[in-house]
């Protein structure tokens, strides 16, 4: 039996499980449950060498940081694909079948890098039994048994064919309302998971035959890619000639080749907060509470604080999330409207709208502490042996304190060493760059001064990490 290479796919913004999900840090990236990701505990899922290849991450640049070092803290290597444009999950996965592909890979199995799967064994049970239709020429995927009338998944209904414990898909069917959910379940469709395993080969095949574009520019653009260590660069023209449009759209729903493997794991996409409080540890009167939280006559509800203390008091079936620049207070019967509330935020240039309060970078990190008119304040941490790109700034100037660890600042082509305590300037214009070359983190204080501080204003010189 070959060995399956999994990709895992990472984009969106997970705009549903605002504000602890942004756009620059999305779900996928948050411990929503545990101590480790979504992403991490993917990765963990396919760990097993027996059975699974090298992964790889189907990914934007912005993004690709944060996977390469999330896979680091769990000791997983993995290859990272790209992406120049978001195109939905059909190119992505064309891409990524076309790149498996060259690399010699027998069988694919794209996952979902937001997902909750609960069973490990029984998740591996269903990756084998699926590798037996997929070397009999099969694509497919994972149907989920439900456990009530979910509106916001669509469904797949079983046919009669049968290859051991999978069968052949009659037909994937679009969201339903609560009445028709209610039906399928007694007619025995499944949710659909929108995980799939197949032969790169047959999936770009099949591409070809219903979306021959996004088929050609997919393989054009792996045809076409840079690659820099472990991180391949599709090309962006190439990938930019593909339709934008999702797998199940282009291929899933139209070939006559997919089948399904009823998982025996419990599943969720943990596409709401409605979604956490149902798997979550819930008390004697229903509640889901995480972090420093208090509730008093309070039934059916989520109430999350990742920083203030938080106090909620006689209500029902709410949810309340308190970060220490957002907060969230809805009705969960109304949660469906969050998605619209974010994009109307974001669209009126709310910076905590779609950033953190913290914001990552590969070299680390910064917050803003303060800001006003004509300054901003941060607090910068860089990791050990990690260096900002060489840049420099038309519009402001910086003050730099060192707080914790050793700094080396360069300037104007001399280079200086700060040490706790000491502190430097850096005026308008001038070509700077920060390293940390110690071994603990460094921290520092930036004060920036001007009549513009926001981050555009930047010339890059030099960057280890190949941003522009």
């Amino acid at each position: 039996m070959a060995r399956i290479t999994p990709v895992i796919l990472v984009g969106g913004s997970g705009k549903r499980l605002w504000p602890l999900s942004r756009e620059s840090m999305p779900k996928q990236f948050v411990p929503l449950l545990g101590k480790q990701s979504t992403f991490q505990q993917t990765l963990l899922r396919v760990a097993d060498a027996s059975l699974f290849g090298r992964p790889v991450i189907a990914t934007n640049d912005g993004y690709r940081f944060m996977a390469e070092q999330q896979a680091q803290e769990i000791g997983i290597g993995i290859d990272i694909l790209v992406e120049p444009a978001r195109r939905d999950s059909g190119p992505a996965m064309g891409a990524a079948a076309a790149y498996c592909r060259s690399q010699g890979a027998a069988a694919v199995l794209a996952l979902a890098s937001d997902h909750l799967v609960i069973g490990e064994e029984a998740f591996l049970s269903g990756c084998r039994e699926g590798l037996v239709a997929v070397e009999q020429g099969g694509i497919v995927t994972f149907g989920i048994p439900p456990t009530e009338p979910k509106t916001d998944y669509g469904y797949i209904r079983p046919g009669s064919e049968h290859i051991g414990a999978v069968q052949k898909v009659a037909a994937f069917v679009e969201k339903p309302d609560a009445k028709t959910a209610l039906r399928y379940i007694s007619e025995g469709l499944l949710w659909n998971s929108g995980n799939f395993l197949f032969p790169p080969a047959l999936l770009l095949a099949e591409m070809a035959r219903f979306e021959p574009a996004m088929a050609a520019a997919a393989e054009e653009a792996v045809a076409k890619a840079k690659r820099s260590g472990s991180t391949v660069f599709l090309d962006a023209e190439a990938f930019g000639k593909a339709p934008a449009k999702s797998i199940d759209y282009a291929v899933m729903e139209r070939t006559d080749k997919c089948w399904v493997v009823p998982a025996k794991f419990r599943w969720s996409d943990l596409g709401t907060w409605d979604a956490l409080l149902d798997v979550g540890h819930a008390d004697s009167a229903g509640n889901v509470v995480e972090g420093p939280v208090e509730i008093d006559h309070v039934r059916n509800s989520y109430v999350r604080s990742d920083g203030p203390l938080t106090a909620v008091i006689g209500v029902d079936d709410v949810v309340v999330v308190a970060m220490n620049d957002a907060v969230l207070v809805g009705h969960r019967d109304n949660l469906p409207r969050l998605k619209d509330v974010v994009q109307r935020m974001s669209d009126g240039k709310h910076r905590a709208a779609t950033e953190h309060a913290v914001m990552h970078r590969p070299w680390g990190s910064y917050q803003d502490i303060d800001r006003g008119e004509r300054f901003r304040a941060k607090r910068l941490s860089v990791k050990p042996g990690a260096k900002l790109s060489l840049q420099s700034h038309s519009r402001r100037a910086e003050h730099w304190v060192v707080v914790k660890g050793v700094a080396e600042v360069t300037l104007d082509g001399k280079t200086m060493t700060l040490r706790e305590n000491e502190s430097t300037y850096i005026p308008i214009g001038g070509i700077h760059r920060l390293a940390n070359p110690g071994p603990e983190l460094l921290e520092v204080v930036e004060v920036q001064t001007g009549d513009y501080v926001e981050e555009d204003d930047i010339t890059r010189y030099e960057d280890i990490y190949a941003r522009v």
